[in-house]
């Protein structure tokens, strides 16, 4: 016999309502004032219902015996796991008198008067620490914590003052504090300090490094010189082969030109910039990953005891980000790259990269092409050069698509590159035969896919067009003739490609002076920069958050009015019914229903959906006519306009950026070298990176002597490279010591 439904099958198997479930092993039953605390069937305690102290003894035992965690102890007992906590601290220093103490400020206990809570304010406004205060006041270190909360004391964020300009007559040691009103100094540019010759360490043991340490604790120290020792199979040491590259790069010289300095630290600037691209060349994607490697031995690869832990990095990134200065970092790398690597630039992929969120602060949504659908996002569009290699990042505001973005993209490679005429190389997402006379009339040229309807070639006019590229010959069959757009206002040359299976892509350019074979390589070429997407995503974690932190965007932002998708929605429900009538009709048997009137009269209820979703289409669609298509944001949501704080991922992307860079001209340096250098090229990189290394150190060399790879003639392909490497002469950053590698020979 069936159940009805919502019965309860099992009454008898129920609770009582007077038990409450600690865990699996513990319960409380309560009955005529009277509470019992029962443990795998025995009592731990009973005591009356308004005994608090017992009670507080019967949490404490529970907790303390290990019958129960203080969150189900909490959660049981209607207490918050803070209460749980102090009941434990109060019984094991104080006894069970303690237990008995009631709630508010215990008597006898003197209370802060104005006077001192005058002095405690001022003595933390001059820098001291909560302990210090604690001992001249008299009181424990708690009270004072309270104390400070009470007058709603904030610390000052340290990476608004990245170094502090220190008036004159003011006392040294207080210049890294603020003012006796409490009040943060501004953020003051410091000079511009010129280059010095490496700084000597001022210890001897680069195990021990306290004396570097307390210079920079009395501010004498802007970044720890590093101090290598020598070593036997030191892990990681392979890295070290990639430090030409980053020399060669010049970031740490960019670093220092904008950011000076990170103030007095014994982990500066260069340090923390380096550990940051090793980081990323180590695959330790996140600095909290940092707490599954040993510090000391990520340090003896940097010159230092210890390598910065998690903490320490994230606020050294804090810092930088707080300087606002990413972007004027990133121009400043992209000028370099211009300058060391100008032939390259003839052609630029330019394409955008969506970043999903999955927080819980509301933002824009943007479509994602590799999941097929519309999700909060972010979008960063890259502008790369003709080797794939990145050259700069822009993040767009609010999802913004190729086509708006695309204007400050041509202002800022005109102010990188100067008068020479660039080609842009970009998909159909920025096609728009507007921006295309936009990017001719600013003395650019452009290679991208035509979009819409277009007529197809007769197969007659298709040739075999030939052209060597990379080593490579490449042969296509193309089709070439001269279009018109915008009636007649844009000519344009299109290059159409004929696929075996009959398919045509057609290619419209402004370039006229190179064959069409080599046009339609360098687009199709475009996919190294969607391979450059996938293995940044995957290697170093390009879509990882590096800031939780919002800001506030622009409320006046103009969104589509969600009025308008009313009638869509509408639309769509009249097209459901429609098909299900028309479906219906298709299977109507003419011996029930032979006439239309019988087949209306059984199909009523369809029919009147029908007329109804007709009906609500057409004043839907006459309200419509009335509102306006666009809104902006604020006036459709109720929370506040915010945005992901782009300071730090930027930088983050920045730092990924060089890194590749790096691992690229490693990778080509390689490429001579291995006869599958195609194919096993990157990952042949990333094991030498990853290997252990000897280090030995004299006066004025540090040499890196990696361990044989997994195969002879890996580690040959990489004998050479380190002979290629010493031929740079790179040194250390931030010393004196030129670098020597080499890799012993595969037993």
């Amino acid at each position: 016999m069936a159940t009805e439904v919502g019965e309860d099958l099992f009454p008898e198997a129920r609770n009582p309502a007077c038990t409450i479930v600690i865990n699996d092993r513990s319960q409380i039953r309560t009955q005529n004032d009277h509470r019992v605390v029962v443990v795998s069937g025995m009592t731990l305690a009973h005591y009356g219902v308004h005994d608090s102290m017992s009670e507080a003894l019967a949490m404490v035992s529970l907790v303390e015996q290990g019958w129960a965690d203080q969150n189900d102890v909490a959660r049981a007992f209607g207490r918050s796991v803070r209460t749980v906590r102090r009941y434990q601290q109060r019984f094991v220093h104080h006894g069970l008198a303690a237990l008995g103490l009631g709630d508010g400020y215990p008597r006898g206990l003197p209370r802060l008067d104005s006077t001192q809570a005058q002095l405690i304010h001022q003595l933390k406004t001059l820098g001291h620490s909560n302990r210090e205060i604690a001992r001249r006041v008299g009181v424990c270190e708690r009270a004072i914590r309270k104390s400070l909360r009470r007058l709603g004391w904030k610390e000052p964020e340290r990476q608004a003052c990245l170094p502090l300009v220190e008036s004159k007559g003011a006392d040294p040691n207080l210049s890294a504090f603020s003012t006796p009103a409490a009040q943060p100094r501004p953020f003051t540019k410091p000079k511009p300090v010129p280059a010095q010759p490496p700084k000597v360490s001022a210890d001897l043991d680069p195990a021990d490094r306290r004396a570097d340490r307390l210079l920079a604790r009395l501010g004498l120290l802007q970044d720890a010189p590093p101090l290598f020792g020598s070593g036997k199979s030191v892990p990681r040491a392979g890295v070290l082969l990639a430090l030409p590259a980053l020399v060669q790069t010049r970031v740490f010289t960019c670093a220092q030109k904008v950011y000076q300095s990170l103030g007095p630290a014994f982990y500066g600037l260069r340090t923390s910039l380096l550990t940051l691209l090793l980081m990323a060349l180590w695959r330790i994607k996140r600095p909290e990953a940092l707490k599954e490697h040993s510090p000391e031995t990520l340090g003896r690869v940097l010159g230092l005891d210890r390598a910065p832990e998690v903490k320490t990095l994230r606020r050294k990134l804090a810092q930088l980000a707080a300087a606002g200065h990413a972007v004027k970092f990133g121009r400043a790398l992209a000028e370099e790259r211009v300058q060391q690597r100008g032939k390259a630039l003839g052609f630029l992929y330019v394409d955008g990269h969506v970043r999903v969120y999955h927080g819980q602060h509301r933002l824009p949504k943007a479509h994602v092409a590799r999941m097929r659908l519309s999700m909060p996002a972010t979008s960063d569009y890259w502008v790369n050069d003709r080797a794939g290699d990145p050259l700069f990042v822009v993040t767009a505001e609010a999802n913004a698509g190729l086509v708006k973005m695309f204007p400050g993209i041509i202002e800022e490679v005109r102010r990188l590159v100067g008068n020479r005429r660039v080609t842009f190389v970009f998909d159909r997402g920025g096609y728009s035969p507007k921006l295309f006379l936009a990017i001719l009339a600013a003395g650019f040229d452009l290679l991208t896919y035509r979009k819409g309807r277009y007529p197809r070639i007769p197969k007659a006019r298709f040739r075999k067009h030939t052209t060597r590229q990379d080593g490579r010959v490449i042969t296509y069959v193309l089709a070439d003739q001269e279009v018109h757009l915008l009636q007649g206002k844009l000519r344009l040359r299109q290059i159409t490609r004929l696929m075996d299976n009959g398919h045509q892509t057609p290619i419209l350019t402004s370039r006229r002076d190179v064959g069409a074979a080599l046009l339609a390589y360098r687009m199709f070429e475009r996919w190294r920069q969607e391979n450059f997407f996938k293995y940044l995503r995957e290697e170093y974690a390009l879509d990882a958050l590096a800031d939780y932190a919002v800001v506030p965007d622009d409320p006046t932002r103009e969104v589509p009015n969600p009025a308008w998708a009313q009638v869509r929605q509408a639309q769509a429900e009249w097209d459901r019914f429609q098909a299900e009538y028309g479906l219906e009709a298709i299977l109507n048997s003419e011996r029930e229903r032979a006439t239309m009137r019988g087949f209306k009269i059984a199909q009523s209820k369809l029919g009147k959906k029908i007329w109804s979703a007709i009906q609500r289409v057409t004043a839907l669609s006459a309200k419509r006519d009335k509102i306006p298509r666009r809104v902006p944001v604020q006036s459709i949501c109720a929370e506040p306009v915010v945005k992901l704080a782009p300071e730090r991922k930027h930088l983050t992307n920045l730092l990924k950026m060089v890194a590749y860079q790096a691992e690229s001209d490693l990778f080509r340096a390689v490429s001579g070298h291995y006869r599958r250098a195609e194919d096993e090229g990157r990952t042949l990189i990333q094991s030498a990176l990853a290997s252990a290394a000897d280090l030995q150190v004299t006066r004025s060399e540090l040499r890196v002597t990696l361990e044989p790879l997994s195969s002879p003639h890996r580690t040959r392909a990489i004998a050479a490279l380190c002979e290629e490497l010493n031929r740079t002469n790179a040194v250390f950053p931030g010393s004196s010591l030129r670098l020597r590698y080499a890799i012993r020979a595969d037993p």
